[in-house]
């Protein structure tokens, strides 16, 4: 609870992360800092041995030393050493030192010594440069302080003698000694304590020691860690506050308990007789107050990494390499409500780990989070999909599964007969392309609303299946309970579907086809109306739920196929009829294949202003009908392929990122015709030495367009074990596409 979480851009795991500056040298240099230095170093060198050998050769070198001293201390451009004084060899061999500093400031200049520093260091210049500081400050007075650079001698020389003799008082004379010494050294340590920002540095120090030896109340040093409740001390909840941090003390409080808690208290501070009863209620229960409806307070076990207080999922760490920004390389890649509210598609073929390294974690924080009251989650897998034990879930249901305890409503918990045609038409025929989703919900409208009002319930599956083959006796039945009911706009409707039955256009025998899917013997006992079974709805979606519906796959491919798309219409439609958006609910589509529908890509943009999301993965978009693929991209927020993609699916996924303006260098090697005789026998010895021609290169630079990431790079330069993620908040904020080290 204690630990730092800086605020970070989207997709950063903010738990202990440490924030680097944007800088400009994102870009990779070309040239290693390492390599530079020592090339300065060789120079530098090189001109220094060449002055110490050639010092009297070349002129004017000695021409500033010459400009401050007497003229008559020279002879011939040396000292006159039988009658310079000896401050002259002081004030001669401080020249000659000072000129070595400049070749020494020439060699960190030419080597980029502050670059290497910087590479070196890393996060840790600060310490580096003020330890290398202090290292240098103690070597420069050791230096001045021995005399092996006279910077003493020459002040002392200008000190009247009687001064340093104090009159023969060795204490003044101590005292006078100590009053030169001090200055100077100051004066040579304050280069380095400038930049090693040593008054930065005893500030950052002494404040912390400062705050802890101060005296404060009790409130104050709670203030500083989030262990101590501080919102409650603020909003004067002392006693509540005080009995939470016992329990965290006591190691009786899990983070689970610390998140579901602070969801109640930020829901309850608005209301005064609120406050008073959440102050009741933790009192009492401490740790385990407004425990989720089953109970539980924890998963049976944890698979990822969590951080509940920011509702965070770590997946993976961004990748060292060139397209990720430096400042980003080495931090961790996350996930949380925020970014999956706009929906996220992950494509990768089979193997790949997209459910074990994305839908099993994202599955487990939500129920992590419906545990605390913030989430509800719905998880559409194939039966024997490895996403947790039973016990993680509230509820498992399992279509075609006698030993099922929970039935799935066909209709999603809807009353109404038009909105549920609506939603079974999406569902039975939503991905036909030859067949109006419209008239389709259309005609099931012309039976449903019948049926509902002869009988008082929708119909079952063999019942709808009945009707939409036209079978005279149901039909006929259903006419007589309306004519005794008096339903004469419901005999209209009757009515209507049976003149259009078997016109040309019309859907009923394909909804006929599609329902006959789900009346199958495994079915037998599943999709029931009366009242008999207990149907699980996305109706409760305002209800912190973990739900798991096991799809069968491997018998009934196809029904598990319309099921799918009847969930996420359901899905859909659920989430924005919600009167509580204070939950986020969220679809989780382990297999998203042959599920999307116009409709349903159409219904991905609503989910954002309703605080719900749907995560979809597919083996490939070749699983997408052609014109929907450009509309899924561009539908959903979050994108995401893993290693192995084929160059069509990548050619989608370079669209959708776009394209950056990027410096291109072209180098054109142009040979050199020489018109003068030396020149053109120098250039014939070259190339008969080299077997080369004599050329000249010309290096043009240019910004061009260039995709992010390619159909190629997608294809064949995602490492195994990694995917490219772009990620945008439903507050807008995006990210670019970053190649991110998964989590095995």
């Amino acid at each position: 609870m204690s630990a730092a979480r800086p605020d970070a851009d989207a997709g950063i795991w903010r738990y202990e992360h440490v924030v680097r500056a944007a800088s400009d040298d994102d870009e990779e240099s070309g040239r290693p800092p390492l390599s530079g230095l020592l090339f300065g170093a060789s120079v530098s060198l090189g001109l220094w041995l060449l002055f110490l050998w050639l010092f009297s050769a070349i002129p004017y070198v000695n021409v500033p030393l010459w400009l401050i001293t007497p003229s008559d201390w020279w002879a011939l451009g040396r000292l006159r050493e039988s009658y310079a004084p000896p401050v002259a060899h002081d004030i001669s061999t401080l020249y000659y030192q000072a000129m070595a500093l400049g070749f020494a400031l020439l060699a960190a200049r030419l080597g980029h010594l502050a670059d290497a520093l910087r590479a070196l260091a890393g996060d840790r210049l600060p310490r580096v440069r003020l330890l290398a500081s202090l290292a240098g400050a103690a070597l420069a007075v050791y230096l001045v302080w021995t005399g092996d650079v006279p910077v003493l001698n020459l002040v002392l020389s200008v000190v009247p003698l009687d001064w340093l003799t104090g009159g023969g008082d060795r204490y003044l004379a101590a005292t006078v000694s100590y009053l030169v010494y001090t200055p100077v050294c100051l004066l040579v340590v304050w280069p380095f304590a400038r930049w090693g920002k040593w008054l930065t540095a005893w500030r950052g120090r002494s404040e912390p020691r400062v705050r802890n030896t101060a005296p404060a109340p009790v409130p104050a040093q709670g203030a500083t860690s989030a262990a101590e409740w501080p919102e409650l001390r603020s909003a004067g909840q002392e006693a509540v506050a005080e009995h939470l941090a016992n329990e965290v003390r006591a190691g009786r409080m899990t983070d689970v308990d610390c998140a579901r808690i602070r969801r109640a208290w930020f829901a309850a501070r608005a209301n005064p007789a609120r406050r008073a009863a959440f102050a009741e209620e933790v009192v009492r229960t401490g740790a385990a107050a407004y425990t989720h409806p089953s109970g539980a307070r924890d998963l049976p076990s944890r698979t990822a990494t969590h951080d509940l207080l920011t509702s965070q999922l770590l997946i993976g760490t961004y990748a060292d390499d060139a397209r990720n920004p430096k400042r980003l390389r080495g931090a961790g890649a996350a996930l949380e409500p925020a970014l999956l509210g706009t929906s996220l598609l992950a494509v990768g073929p089979s193997g790949v780990g997209k459910t074990r390294r994305l839908v099993r974690p994202v599955t487990e924080s939500l129920a992590l989070q419906a545990l605390a009251g913030q989430a509800a989650v719905v998880t559409v897998c194939a039966a024997g999909t490895s996403l947790g034990a039973d016990d993680a879930y509230d509820l498992v249901v399992r279509p075609g599964d006698p030993d099922s305890a929970y039935d799935l409503d066909l209709y999603g918990g809807v009353q109404d007969p038009d909105e549920a045609a609506v939603l079974l038409a999406e569902g039975l025929v939503g991905d036909l392309p030859d067949v109006d989703t419209r008239r389709g919900a259309t005609a099931l409208a012309q039976l449903l609303g019948p049926y509902r009002a002869a009988y008082g319930r929708l119909p079952g599956v063999p019942e709808l299946r009945e009707l939409l083959d036209g079978g005279p006796d149901r039909l006929t039945a259903l006419r007589a309970e309306l004519e005794a009911g008096g339903h004469g706009v419901m005999l209209r409707e009757l009515a209507a579907r049976e003149r259009q039955s078997g016109a040309a256009g019309d859907p009923g025998q394909a909804l006929a086809d599609r329902i006959a899917l789900l009346d199958r013997p495994a079915f037998a006992a599943f999709f029931d109306t009366t009242g008999a079974t207990r149907p699980f709805s996305l109706r409760a979606l305002e209800h912190p739920v973990r739900v798991r519906i096991d799809l069968p796959e491997r018998g009934h491919a196809d029904a598990s196929r319309l099921l799918a798309r009847l969930l996420l219409a359901q899905f859909q439609a659920s989430a924005v009829a919600r009167a509580d958006r204070s939950l986020f609910a969220c679809l989780v589509l382990d297999d998203a294949t042959r599920t999307l529908t116009p409709g349903t890509v159409r219904g991905l943009q609503g989910l954002r202003s309703a605080n719900a999301g749907v995560l979809l993965t597919l083996r490939t978009l070749g699983d997408v009908p052609e014109e929907l693929r450009t509309a899924l991209l561009g539908a959903v927020g979050c994108r995401m392929t893993f290693s192995g993609v084929t160059t069509w699916d990548g050619k989608y996924f370079a669209e959708a990122w776009g394209t950056t303006r990027v410096e291109e260098r072209d180098v054109t090697a142009r040979a050199v015709y020489a018109d003068q005789p030396l020149v053109r026998v120098l250039h014939g010895f070259r190339k008969r030495v080299t077997g080369k021609d004599v050329v000249r290169n010309a290096v043009t630079v240019r910004k061009v367009e260039r995709e992010r990431w390619s159909a190629s790079d997608l294809a064949h330069a995602v490492p195994m074990e990694h995917a490219v993620l772009s990620l945008t908040s439903v507050r807008g904020e995006r990210t670019l596409p970053l190649l991110v080290d998964l989590l095995t």
